[in-house]
């Protein structure tokens, strides 16, 4: 079959796989390289077309369903070369699980979860590119670009749909825990933090969250002291709510900022991290368990060990200043 995105018009059949998904994340899909305001561009004008019909964004596709890709212009070598995340694209991401269902992989930190907003090839697309095969992969959830650690993809849609349905669930079905290193000394074995968090746009358009009290959505950690030195404390933080950049938040409200953090970070104390070491923010999605999202009876139980720079960092903190607390399953041995 033509491939979708040159200079000719594509018409693609719906599998029963593909059903269900919004035409857009569809078309993202099919249409890589092309940014996605040029993709809302083309579906509103009507290039787009379904059964010969017009539809919207927001449709949902059907078995049988015949779709016509119009011809676009993909992002050239050059831009995707330019591209942040283009060290990853023949990356072979670490398999923590995998079944007909799911996989879980351990994602690298600086590797976006999905392509845009600059970043062309990210998780999915490495994904889909090393696995042709597969007629269905799709994200059960975020990490941040930064963040490493344990992530969920769908192989089949209904699994996909459970898996968000947990996510979304207050009923602690799924427990997600990170572990993180955070500037200054923590005193509390356990603390639990709840704050309200408001999304909001800078003047640049980029996407932040602040405490507030008045806006904000509640959320809800539970933080546990694994060790501490004299400048830094390494903390376990299990996540009780999912919004946005939680952790980072709370943490910075706190005064405890986690190392590395461009975002909400101590910048000044960035700097001198990396000449440490520390290249990356300290942030390690390291467990994930939960029940199987088909298999009645079935938990995952999902580990993610900590990254080689974060175990090297923690071994020079071990060496250049005293140590308090006990070593964490996923931190070195002192």
């Amino acid at each position: 079959m033509a491939e979708a995105g040159k200079n000719f018009v594509v018409y693609r059949t719906i599998e029963a796989e593909e059903a269900g998904q919004r035409l857009d994340n569809y078309l993202f899909r099919q249409l890589k390289g092309v940014p996605r305001s040029h993709v809302y561009r083309i579906l509103r004008g009507g290039e787009v077309r379904v059964n010969k019909k017009r539809r919207v964004a927001a449709y949902r596709m059907q078995a049988g369903d015949v779709v016509r890709l119009p011809p676009v212009r993909q992002a050239n070598g050059e831009a995707r070369a330019q591209c942040g995340t283009a060290e990853f694209r023949n990356t072979t991401l670490p398999v923590i699980y995998e079944d007909a269902a799911l996989l879980a992989i351990d994602k690298p930190a600086g590797m976006a979860v999905h392509g845009g907003s600059g970043v062309s090839f990210g998780v999915i697309e490495t994904l889909r590119r090393q696995r042709p095969e597969a007629k269905f992969l799709e994200l059960a959830h975020r990490l941040d670009r930064e963040t490493s650690g344990v992530l969920l993809i769908g192989k089949k849609r209904a699994a996909l749909a459970r898996l968000h349905d947990m996510f979304r669930a207050a009923d602690g079905l799924i427990d997600k825990r990170y572990l993180m290193l955070v500037k200054g000394c923590w005193m509390s074995p356990v603390r639990q933090v709840r704050l309200p968090l408001l999304k909001y746009l800078t003047e640049s358009g980029e996407r932040r969250v602040r405490v507030d009290a008045e806006n904000g959505k509640f959320s809800h950690s539970v933080f546990r002291l694994l060790a501490r030195w004299q400048r830094f404390s390494l903390l376990e933080g299990q996540l009780k709510t999912g919004r946005t950049h939680q952790l980072r938040v709370q943490l910075a409200h706190l005064g405890h900022p986690i190392l590395g953090d461009e975002k909400y970070g101590d910048f000044a104390l960035n700097k001198t991290l990396a000449r440490e070491g520390l290249k990356r923010m300290a942030l390690h999605a390291a467990r994930l368990d939960c029940p199987h999202p088909l298999d009645a009876g079935c938990n995952l139980q999902l580990v993610a060990p900590l990254p080689k720079g974060l175990r090297t960092f923690i071994a020079h903190l071990d060496a250049t200043e005293s140590r308090h607390g006990e070593t964490p399953e996923h931190a070195p041995d002192s």
